[in-house]
């Protein structure tokens, strides 16, 4: 056991963790953060994707013991109660979701992206999200999501 100290959501949080579980374990077993979800378990499909020190990284490979001392973001954290954030309303307004399931890791992959490059090309938007799979969609409707949040966030709103 060993005992950490870290942020979730703005939040100071101390708990003592195993030495081999996962981010993905504490936030969703211990914290209740059940926006988080485990897909593969691998690291290959990014719907447990959090942000940590503000970079997206897979929660299901990220030892909880490697938070210590570091601020971890979940899709709990975008918006406020019922009021969705702008990266939220950008998917809510162009279809982006379907089942749902993966959302949340690409709502976190989106903020990642935003906050290192504003105002990415199509490509750019392709390859920065590309550690998410979805299923159900061919991706456009995503893409078209993460151009208008930077859209809006520029103040050129489509």
């Amino acid at each position: 056991m060993k005992k950490i100290n870290f942020k979730v959501n703005g939040q100071d949080t101390t708990l003592e963790v195993e030495t081999g579980e996962t981010l993905l374990e504490v936030l969703r077993s211990r914290l209740k953060l059940t926006g988080t979800k485990l897909g593969c378990g691998v690291g290959e499909c990014g719907a447990c994707t959090v942000l940590v020190d503000g970079k997206a990284v897979d929660s299901c490979i990220y030892l909880a013991a490697w938070a210590d001392g570091k601020e971890i973001k979940t899709v709990e954290g975008q918006g406020h109660g019922n009021k969705p954030n702008d990266i939220q309303q950008a998917y809510l307004d162009e279809a982006a979701v379907q089942c749902g399931y993966c959302t949340p890791g690409f709502l976190m992959s989106t903020e990642a992206l935003l906050e290192e490059n504003p105002n990415p090309t199509e490509a750019e938007i392709r390859l920065g999200l590309s550690g998410n799979l979805c299923r159900c969609t061919g991706y456009t409707n995503i893409v078209r999501a993460v151009q208008k949040a930077a859209a809006g966030r520029n103040g050129s709103a489509e």
